[in-house]
């Protein structure tokens, strides 16, 4: 497969040739000054989908699969997705760049280092691990408090190992010991950070927010205080400038940050989405996992805080994750199960309540696999027609823009039909309601949550939260993806439950408070059969085994 100059790539997307910073022949770095050559306002469509299985359901397929689509109606589109993290990617899920023909390029060099931007990000996290430990050990530039220190490290893996460790062992010349613990990169505060900053100027003051632990007498101790900002934004200086890569049929895609979406708030960067919207006529951008995490987190963060909103949603589903949600067993879910499918549409059901609190239209988009039946596909569409509902199904996965043509038509009846009058922004809650009425809000209208109990814990962390001015900041929800509740084992659509939070961290500098949830976990696992275990690099330096199926 030849791919193209991704100079030709920048042209076909109206960039100027000065703002496109070659990364090699075939990805490129792209300059913020490139915000400021264009007017254009282009039309935003959101990607997400309902819970998953845990292989997933082809969101980024998807979301590929429609910008190829409407490439190929003579649309100016192009994806604005998320980087992918090396611990998913040599996880379970193997990597994040679509699959089959609808697939981001390079994908092996975006699955793996791409432009650094990872590197980057865990290299400043730990910069500020390392200035912090400092700070403890010599009591300057400000005195803090070693069993207060609040500041985790980043690795870019899956290492349950690194969950929770002890450093400063070997006496005092080598530090002070305490117990701290890693976060996986995607998790870290930086990556979120970075996701929502709109210049190095606001980069730089974000970072100096961060909250890394309390002085003697209780007072927070900032990133500023050990004055570590300006040496992580020197760290992040290239890795802020939005990332361009295309798609295996040549047109643009935008791919940069990638915040976890059960962890963190699951978005590619506002740098990457202004770009898109300045540059394309439709942008095509996801949010993690399904629509209660991704989307929810999409809409009350980062449109929010950027102020932008999008025209509709695109909401993915498949036949096997109804069926999955239906009651029918992992091994039955490739199998014709009209009963498990008609059960399966409830949980559907609860994501398009969803949508509709947002006040926005969504279509279905339905990810074809080879054992899918006409009749089941039938029972599908005559459930989006009740409910007025527009559908298609997309053979993206096998066809590419070719078999995506259908979806992009969808689409575009819904855009075309905002046109007249644009969806307006329309928040879960207010910044000035409670954290705990912004939790419940989310619960209940998002989950379906009777309501929401909080451990004592979690209660001593709101009080820490608004002592440190975290009280009007909105809230990220740490969530299992697996399910509408806080129990990845409650599928379907749960009722007469209570959500329990059990933890709330403060991240002053992405500018949001989260709230965890559940068994999760900021530092997952690697499975008992990894994806690391299938990679093969051959004697031509290609690399396969990265994606799920090779």
């Amino acid at each position: 497969m030849t791919l193209r100059p991704i100079a030709e790539v920048g042209a076909e997307l109206g960039l100027a040739p000065e703002d496109v910073l070659p990364w090699g022949r075939d990805r490129a770095k792209v300059s913020l000054d490139a915000l400021g050559r264009s007017s254009r306002q282009g039309r935003m469509v959101l990607v997400s989908a309902i819970n998953p299985t845990p292989p997933g359901e082809g969101k980024t397929t998807m979301s590929v699969a429609l910008a190829m689509g409407l490439r190929q109606r003579g649309r100016k589109a192009v994806a604005a997705l998320r980087e992918p993290s090396l611990g998913p990617v040599f996880g379970v899920k193997g990597g994040g760049t679509g699959g089959g023909v609808a697939s981001l390029e390079p994908a092996a060099d975006i699955n793996l280092h791409f432009t650094g931007d990872l590197h980057a990000i865990t290299s400043a996290h730990n910069l500020l691990s390392a200035l912090v430990d400092n700070a403890v050990y010599y009591g300057h530039p400000v005195v803090l408090e070693g069993t207060k220190v609040r500041w985790r490290r980043a690795m870019d893996m899956n290492d349950r190992f690194l969950r929770n460790v002890i450093v400063g062992l070997g006496g005092k010349a080598h530090g002070v010991p305490r117990e701290t613990s890693f976060d996986i990169t995607a998790a870290s505060e930086v990556m979120a950070i970075l996701a929502l900053s709109e210049s190095l100027k606001d980069l730089e003051a974000r970072l100096g927010r961060i909250v890394v632990g309390q002085a003697p007498d209780g007072s927070p101790v900032r990133a500023n205080d050990v004055n570590a900002a300006a040496s992580m934004v020197a760290l992040l200086k290239d890795a802020l400038m939005p990332n361009l890569a295309q798609t295996r049929e040549g047109g643009p895609a935008i791919v940069h940050a990638g915040p976890f979406g059960n962890i963190a708030h699951g978005c590619s960067s506002v740098m990457g989405t202004r770009l898109a919207l300045a540059y394309a006529d439709e942008v095509v951008t996801e949010a993690g996992f399904g629509f209660d995490l991704g989307a929810e987190k999409f809409l009350d963060i980062k449109c929010r805080g950027a102020g932008v909103w999008p025209r509709g949603v695109m909401l993915v589903v498949t036949l096997r994750a109804l069926k999955h949600h239906g009651g029918a067993a992992p091994a039955q879910v490739a199998e014709p199960d009209r009963d498990a499918l008609l059960r399966g549409f409830d949980h559907l059901e609860k994501h398009l309540e969803s949508v509709a609190a947002f006040g926005l239209p969504a279509v279905l988009c339905v990810n074809r696999f080879p054992q899918d039946t006409a009749a089941e596909l039938d029972e599908l569409r005559a459930f989006a027609k009740a409910r007025g509902v527009g559908i298609a199904v997309c053979d993206g996965f096998t066809k590419g823009g070719e078999g995506s043509l259908e979806l992009a038509d969808t689409v575009l009846a819904m855009l075309d039909a905002t046109d007249a009058a644009p969806p307006k922004p329309r928040f879960l809650y207010s910044l000035e309601q409670s954290p705990e009425e912004k939790i419940r809000a989310i619960a209940r209208t998002v989950y379906g949550a009777d309501d929401v109990a909080f451990t004592p814990g979690a209660r001593k962390d709101l009080e820490t939260a608004r002592a440190l001015g975290g009280a009007e900041l909105p809230v990220c929800m740490a969530k299992t993806h697996l399910s509408l509740s806080d129990d990845p084992t409650k599928t379907g659509r749960p009722r007469g439950f209570t959500l329990t939070v059990r933890e709330v961290r403060l991240s002053a500098g992405a500018g949001f408070l989260v709230a965890l949830t559940g068994e999760l976990l900021t530092m997952p696992g690697l499975p008992r059969e990894p994806a690391a275990r299938r990679v093969t690099v051959h004697p031509d330096g290609r690399i396969t085994g990265l994606m799920q199926g090779e």
